[in-house]
């Protein structure tokens, strides 16, 4: 008998998926949030963080090992496809290809560095909720959901704005980024922790399925072990 596909899993999956894309297409605006620069991706990329949570608090890390690559590769197929678009001919109607690249053609640097950056914090994220859960036994959910963004976003932001933006900018200014960008992220996941808690509890409940990683393996690269 064929195991059926969780409703719940599916559609996080997908949510995760989906937040992924938008925050990269978005992110070359810049925005203001109370005098401090960002970019517009912060409107949606930490709520893929609190999806990668719930994924690790209910299913266990092997799932959510699955949705991060899941993620990656859907990504990254969305980016071939911006590329070839860009490439391919227009026609004597489209009078935009200025705009078009500009909004959908993130240079190789930048496609790079957010994608090995999003490897880094998501599966930090993963890990650090993961041992946490068996180190507290199940309780305190809103404790390892703040530890997990902050060591996760953290990662991301460090590697991303190092790898995309090192030479380009002055050090201190790096740094800055990291660190607003870092604190503002995980500033959102504190602010949705009322939220998030009742989503987890609800999915808990309706999936009967509270996932403990004794004796797994941590391995990124393991994808068939579910």
């Amino acid at each position: 008998m064929k195991k059926q596909v969780s409703v719940a899993f599916m559609v996080c999956g997908l949510l995760f998926t989906v937040c992924l894309i938008v925050a990269n297409i978005v992110e070359q605006k810049l925005i203001s949030i109370g005098g401090i620069e960002a970019t517009a991706g912060l409107l949606i990329f930490p709520v893929s963080y609190i999806i990668n949570d719930l994924i690790a608090e209910v299913w266990g890390y092997r799932k959510v090992r699955l949705i991060i690559w899941n993620g990656f590769l859907m990504n990254f197929l969305v980016v071939v496809i911006f590329r070839l678009s860009i490439l391919a001919p227009g026609s004597v109607n489209f009078t935009h290809q200025a705009a078009f690249e500009l909004v959908l053609g993130n240079t190789e640097r930048m496609v790079a560095s957010s994608f090995v950056a999003f490897l880094f914090g998501a599966f930090l994220n993963a890990f650090v909720m993961s041992k946490m859960k068996i180190m507290q036994h199940g309780r305190g959910f809103s404790i390892r959901a703040v530890v997990s963004t902050i060591v996760g976003e953290g990662a991301d932001s460090l590697v991303f704005f190092t790898l995309a933006f090192t030479g380009i900018i002055p050090t201190h200014d790096l740094w800055m980024l990291i660190l607003t960008q870092t604190a503002m992220k995980t500033g959102y996941e504190i602010i949705a922790l009322p939220l998030t808690n009742v989503l987890v509890k609800w999915v808990k409940k309706h999936e009967e399925t509270d996932v403990y990683d004794n004796n797994i393996s941590y391995n990124p690269l393991k994808i068939n072990d579910l």
